[in-house]
């Protein structure tokens, strides 16, 4: 296999949130480098290469890992990005093994691809990052479906009720204040 093997798949998974079929129809043409972003354009079901699950396509940056581990593949014009040795396609069912047995390796139960789109999700929640915004780079046409995969760690929610606890910041433009009523 080329194309990173399974590090590049979870990177593609973890670090850009992509679906599987979309990791699997990602082509180097989707790639930009300079820009440090993936065109999210395309998903291959069962063989068949269709558009994304939410039938349209999205932009997603790419994280300095991500970046790095793209520079280091031979880049082949209008080509798969993860593949096989022969240059073909790989399967859903070569992906979910490739990524369950990285799982296994890294000692995660229940690892698997789709697992990595929660992790996406929740990591970005938990560093802060707005429900939109993680609906926007994970492709979700509603943001419920956001928000089932915005899994928050405990620290995470100890972190959010301990900023009661610190001091108010100073009035800023566009903030609400509370004020006395007018003297009439």
């Amino acid at each position: 296999m080329t194309g990173g093997g399974k590090g590049l798949i979870v990177l593609l998974g973890g670090d850009a949130g992509l679906r599987c079929g979309e990791i699997m129809a990602l082509e180097w043409s989707d790639v930009n480098l300079e820009k440090r972003q993936l065109c999210v354009q395309r998903s291959d079901w069962k063989g068949h290469v269709t558009s994304t699950k939410g039938g349209r396509l999205r932009y997603v940056p790419l994280t300095r890992r991500l970046a790095d581990a793209l520079r280091q593949e031979p880049a082949t014009a209008g080509r798969r990005v993860v593949r096989s040795e022969e240059g073909e396609p790989l399967t859903q069912r070569l992906v979910q093994g490739l990524v369950a047995r990285a799982a296994r390796r890294a000692n995660i139960a229940n690892g698997g691809v789709h697992v990595l789109r929660h992790t996406f999700c929740s990591h970005l929640a938990m560093r802060g990052a707005g429900a939109r915004a993680i609906q926007e780079l994970a492709g979700h046409r509603d943001l419920v479906t956001t928000q089932r995969y915005m899994h928050v760690s405990p620290a995470a929610i100890e972190s959010a009720i301990r900023l009661l606890d610190s001091p108010p910041l100073p009035p800023s433009r566009g903030d609400i204040l509370e004020m006395e009523p007018a003297a009439d």
